[in-house]
């Protein structure tokens, strides 16, 4: 089975490493390649791992910040998450997985004549 695939976003060490310590020094550079954020959204893209992102914007932060893609995104295996157990139907036992036609019958109860 393959692995989920992740990403680690790096805006923010990489600001950092550039001198930007403040999330609205990138809208000044930001706006000299045509592209207008309000502070919240640069705040948010900074902060926050984008889930979409646009092309335009992505190619302005590597080029405002002189660095590659796979600096600013890290792709990281994650870990399978955990199957919980099938719940049983309704009085019945759990669901063994690959039993195929192996399952014990039901029991019927019949009534007793007295």
């Amino acid at each position: 089975m393959a692995a989920k695939l992740d990403y680690q976003w790096h805006l923010r060490k990489i600001m950092a490493d550039r001198g930007m310590f403040s999330t609205t020094d990138l809208i000044p550079p930001l706006e000299e390649r045509g592209i207008t954020l309000s502070s919240s959204q640069v705040y948010r893209l900074v902060v926050d791992r984008p889930e979409r992102l646009s092309l335009k914007i992505l190619m302005a932060l590597l080029d405002i910040l002189d660095c590659t893609m796979d600096d600013l995104i890290e792709p990281i295996a994650t870990a399978d998450a955990v199957k919980k157990p099938k719940k049983a139907a309704a009085g019945g036992a759990p669901a063994a997985e690959g039993v195929g036609d192996l399952r014990p019958k039901r029991a019927r109860i019949a009534p007793v004549d007295r």
